[in-house]
């Protein structure tokens, strides 16, 4: 009786959610303040102590800063913010600054090879029964966007080091959208098929040094074959 019910969101998840949207179009640039809690949270049609726990959890992820008995102060979100930021980012796509999504690329490119180095060094059989099924791929843009994400994470788990994997996990969002948008190209799916043997042959033959070698070469041209992808789609 309930298949098509939806949880209404919660005051404070509104109340958050607005506040960000208010930062990003810039109702409360950098350097402001906000109004007062009473104003404000009658602008938000939300109780003060709802105010208050959304103002918390804004704070914790650097958009802004609350200090008693002071205005509250919006932060350069660029400089000042966490993984929380980039996580919420994800839902403001108008936002984001051109070459955004290259600069993302880049990140990948300096933590990857490192991650997948790790990852072959310790011989783990999970990275080599995971490339193994590249093989059976159905060559769909969604099927390679859905692989790709998780043969990365099992990278960063396997390598050993957990930070890896919270930094990627930071990226999930963009990482789904962008992944659906690069392999649309059949060019994308066909060098990460090549991609994907080359490295299931490095972990069989436990060489991390080569697999460092192959993964930046591949996140290298990922970057400039995203920028085509971009280029023909615009």
């Amino acid at each position: 009786m309930m298949n098509n019910w939806t949880a209404p969101q919660r005051p404070n998840d509104y109340a958050e959610k607005a506040l960000v949207s208010a930062i990003l179009n810039g109702d409360f640039p950098p350097g402001s303040t906000l109004p007062a809690e009473r104003a404000l949270s009658a602008d938000l049609g939300v109780t003060r102590p709802t105010l208050r726990e959304a103002l918390q959890r804004l704070a914790r992820d650097g958009w802004l800063t609350v200090q008693q008995g002071k205005p509250t102060q919006i932060n350069d979100f660029w400089q000042d913010g966490g993984l929380n930021v980039l996580s919420a980012l994800v839902h403001y796509p108008a936002h984001l600054p051109p070459g955004f999504i290259t600069s993302l690329l880049e990140v990948r490119l300096n933590l990857a090879p490192a991650y997948t180095r790790d990852a072959v060094a310790h011989g783990n059989g999970a990275v080599v029964a995971f490339l193994a099924q590249h093989t059976t791929l159905a060559d769909e843009t969604a099927v390679y966007a859905a692989y790709d994400w998780q043969l990365h994470r099992l990278l960063t788990i396997q390598s050993g080091n957990p930070i890896y994997t919270l930094i990627l996990n930071g990226f999930i969002g963009f990482y789904e959208q962008i992944a659906r948008l690069y392999f649309v190209s059949s060019e994308s799916r066909t060098r990460s098929r090549l991609f994907y043997a080359a490295l299931l042959e490095t972990a069989v033959a436990q060489d991390p040094a080569r697999a460092e070698i192959i993964c930046r070469e591949t996140m290298q041209e990922s970057i400039t074959l995203w920028q085509t992808v971009r280029t023909q789609k615009d």
